[in-house]
């Protein structure tokens, strides 16, 4: 398929260079750095997600907290409040 990319002159230098550096067409080149790209980036969660949903285990305990504290402000005296 063809495409047209705009790539900065420095970057298709330097591609080129590592092109002909390897023995292999720019088109080449540019093929396998996107693959490489998406097979590396594209299927890994982002950092953040490794840590999501760690602390479910902690659910309870932050309802039975919850508890505690609307009992205790149930206890208030509308006169404390001031």
């Amino acid at each position: 398929m063809k495409t047209t990319v705009e790539i900065p002159d420095a970057l298709l230098r330097r591609a080129k260079s590592a092109a002909a550096a390897r023995g292999i067409s720019l088109k080449a080149f540019i093929s396998e750095a996107l693959d490489e790209k998406l097979r590396t980036h594209g299927t890994q969660p982002k950092p953040w997600m490794k840590h999501f949903g760690k602390l479910r285990h902690l659910r309870s305990e932050t309802a039975r907290i919850n508890r505690i504290i609307e009992e205790e402000f149930e206890r208030l005296e509308p006169e404390d409040w001031e």
